[in-house]
């Protein structure tokens, strides 16, 4: 693939005078700024111009998408951060550059994606090990276009590498807050806490999201009169969830009123409102400056809605709902990767405009160059292809979107390492090795009729899967992604079952729902890091039957810790009888709970379990675990 060096792309004498061209082509007496807003996790339902109904309230992307064409096939490259902002920046997938995980943040510095060396024997794959930094040698968006003479400014979320690697060093000539990481940590309100010891404090109680449209507002006043590309890469509405206390209670209210609403989180809604606001400070400021004639806005999220987390504060509903569409963030279907999208170019765009042409991440670097009338730079590889026929009601340039995501993200989030193509109305996915024998196994959607994707059409329609996984194979390895392969290692006696791992002297089976253990003698082990974010005391609770013998104990784990104290052991009366029984245990967890283990006997013999529940100190189920395949 060949790549544009900065020595190189210094070299370029002709993009001053295409700048000076798109200018005249709008009848502008200088080029359009550009504005790039990415959210983060915010899904596609989570916007008034995407579902009028929500009770998320979005006043300012209303606005925006009355002056926008508003796209209903707009794709990321990825269900996850770190690669899909790859591909907006450089115009190629994560494939072809190996950023497949939100790794930026991490102090191994990676260039090249390669797959581990080895694995644990309960994993199936060898899964690709993701690049951690945006290569240096890939020509970004910020580059190309302050080569033409703008002033590039980054506000927000990075998480594509640390210095070197950092907007600084990659075409901006302004970042804030400069950080590496996935955003702040405990709270967006100031006291902020970010992984490197930054000079960047805010007020007692000032919103992070506040101060960084302060920050973005300040850098369009600066440079009004001249062309600037602004990237607002707002933090929100990524984890950790919370927001300004008087928006979370107004939203307890308003859900409380509206029981029928599927997006019912106080927290998220607060933390969405706070993103419209600042959207809103944005416009306002482009239009006071009578700059909103003569700039383009770009509003488009990262990856879909966390759907399958409740927290914060045990409100016991899901962060956001993505419905109709299935999954979200980490998952390969469509409520992973189908995003809110709205395009304002003043004088061309169908102002409310609405169109169903298929767009992916990909496309951005393209697009724009071709918006401003600037051409990619010679030698510049480019997966993307321009969307402005679309964007001027003249055609739809692809009729194919791609998604590469290798990685398993366990049973919670429901993603194995897996690929898709989607094709007009049809989407097959691939997950690699996951049939019988190590196969493949399929997933064949019509997206017309199914857009929820219930019904799996891989048996009926063998021809239609055999002509999409060709496509699908062609792509990947023009691309050159680095696939997963089975595990030499892998022992099925020890798969992960309902996030539950055979840890010792057990193996398993399932018959009619029941999870079925043989212990051959010494301590016998399970346990899961999959757990709810609970807060303090929880109750584990075991249905089962055991003909084995010794102490049954429970254990809980905090975040981060890879095993299990023995000092945190907690005993379960049971009489291993070989009759059915039901036992408990109150674990004292101090903190977050970050994972539970179970040892049903210290002896040979045969155990049964039909579920394991976890309650929190007030009694309410938090997750149950049925053992059903």
């Amino acid at each position: 693939m060949p790549d544009l060096s900065r020595r190189d792309f210094l070299r370029l004498g002709t993009a001053s005078a295409a700048l000076a061209a798109g200018g005249r082509a709008l009848g502008q007496n200088r080029p359009p700024n550009l504005v790039f807003i990415l959210a983060d996790d915010l899904g596609w339902r989570d916007t008034s111009p995407y579902n009028p109904g929500t009770v998320y309230e979005t006043p300012n992307l209303a606005r925006l998408a009355a002056r926008s064409l508003r796209f209903t096939q707009a794709y990321a490259a990825n269900p996850l951060c770190s690669p899909t902002r790859s591909s907006v920046l450089t115009g190629l997938y994560p494939a072809r550059i190996g950023i497949t995980t939100p790794v930026g943040h991490v102090p191994e510095e990676i260039l090249a994606e390669v797959v581990q060396e080895k694995a644990g024997p309960e994993r199936k794959l060898l899964e690709p090990v993701s690049a951690t930094r945006l290569k240096l040698e890939y020509t970004t968006l910020a580059e190309v276009l302050h080569s033409a003479g703008y002033r590039c400014g980054h506000f927000g979320k990075w998480h594509l590498g640390a210095e070197p690697y950092d907007p600084l060093h990659q075409g901006f000539d302004v970042d804030l807050p400069h950080t590496s990481g996935p955003g702040p940590a405990g709270s967006y309100v100031a006291p902020w806490k970010f992984p490197e010891k930054l000079h960047f404090t805010g007020e007692p109680g000032e919103h992070l999201e506040d101060r960084m449209a302060s920050d973005a507002v300040a850098f369009v006043k600066e440079n009004r009169e001249r062309p600037f590309y602004l990237n607002y890469w707002a933090f929100s509405v990524h984890s950790p969830w919370g927001g300004k206390p008087e928006l979370i209670e107004y939203y307890r209210r308003k859900i409380a009123a509206h029981p029928e609403s599927l997006q019912r989180h106080p927290v998220y809604a607060a933390m969405v409102h706070s993103l419209d606001q600042n959207i809103g400070r944005l416009l306002d400021c482009l239009d006071e400056q009578n700059l909103t004639g003569n700039t383009i806005v770009v509003f488009f999220s990262d990856n879909g809605g966390v759907h399958w987390v409740n927290e914060p504060d045990g409100y016991g509903v899901p962060i956001t709902s993505n419905a109709p569409l299935r999954g979200g963030k980490a998952t390969i279907y469509e409520g992973g990767t189908r995003e809110p999208c709205l395009v304002s170019w003043p004088g061309r765009t169908r102002a409310g405009g609405v169109t169903d042409a298929m767009l992916s991440s990909v496309d951005w670097l393209p697009t724009v160059l071709q918006m401003l009338a600037l051409k990619p730079p010679e030698g510049v590889k480019l997966d993307g292809v321009s969307q402005v026929p679309a964007l001027l009601g003249q055609g739809q340039p692809r009729d194919t979107v791609y998604c590469f995501f290798p990685h398993t993200m366990g049973p919670n989030i429901g993603t194995v390492p897996s690929a898709y193509v989607h094709r007009g109305d049809w989407k097959l996915i691939r997950c690699f090795h996951d049939g019988p024998d190590k196969a493949h196994r399929y997933e064949l959607y019509n997206l017309r009729d199914d857009l929820g994707e219930t019904s799996n059409l891989a048996e009926r329609e063998p021809g239609r899967v055999k002509e999409l996984d060709a496509l699908l194979e062609a792509w990947l390895t023009e691309v050159g992604a680095v696939r997963p392969v089975p595990n030499p290692a892998y022992d099925p006696n020890t798969v992960l079952l309902e996030g539950w791992r055979l840890i010792r002297n057990l193996t398993m089976s399932i018959k009619d729902g029941i999870l079925v253990l043989e212990a051959s003698g010494g301590l016998a082990t399970i346990a899961t890091f999959q757990v709810p974010a609970a807060k303090g005391e929880v109750t584990l609770e075991v249905r089962m039957k055991s003909t084995a013998s010794g102490p049954v104990n429970a254990f809980w784990g905090l975040p981060g810790e890879g095993s299990f104290k023995a000092e945190r052991a907690v005993p379960m009366a049971f009489p291993h009888d070989g009759e059915w029984h039901e036992t408990a245990a109150k674990l004292p967890c101090p903190g977050t709970l970050g994972g539970l283990r179970f040892d049903p006997a210290n002896a040979p013999g045969h155990i049964e379990i039909d579920w394991i529940r976890l309650r929190d100190a007030e009694g309410k189920q938090l997750r149950v675990w049925e053992f059903a395949r």
